[in-house]
């Protein structure tokens, strides 16, 4: 299968260079100056329609060839895995400041000793009254 993946990228490449060539030496349709501006108003779209010479008919054939070529190398690349697919996954490891900030688990309240009573909670502050206005 390599080789004919490598048979397809030299005909690709060759292909390529092939089709450069035909259409820089094509000559334009309407070279005037005029026409450059839009005054070759005689003529359609894509110029007139003339019979197909020899560079117009391997431009078609060599744009033919470099599509199936391409269409080509997509289905017979090699499947090898890519630099990505080499690359270990990282296992996710807690860092050194994570694992000293943690608090350590509060122990439970039925782990007092059974004689002793359990210390009676805190009252919460009462706030302070507020002043009343004076009177006269």
């Amino acid at each position: 299968m390599a080789i004919l993946f490598y048979l397809i990228i030299v005909l690709h490449v060759i292909a390529c260079l092939f089709l450069i060539a035909v259409v820089l030496l094509q000559q334009g349709k309407g070279q005037d100056l005029a026409s450059a501006f839009g005054g070759g108003g005689t003529q359609t779209a894509f110029g007139p329609r003339g019979s197909a010479t020899v560079l117009s008919r391997a431009t078609t054939i060599l744009a033919g060839v470099f599509m199936v070529t391409s269409l080509g190398l997509t289905l017979v690349r090699p499947r090898a895995a890519g630099i990505l697919d080499q690359v270990p996954a990282a296992v996710a490891t807690p860092s050194p400041k994570a694992t000293a900030a943690a608090p350590a688990p509060a122990a439970p309240a039925t782990s007092a000793p059974v004689g002793t009573a359990p210390a009676a909670p805190a009252e919460a502050p009462q706030p302070a009254p507020t002043p009343t206005p004076a009177s006269k």
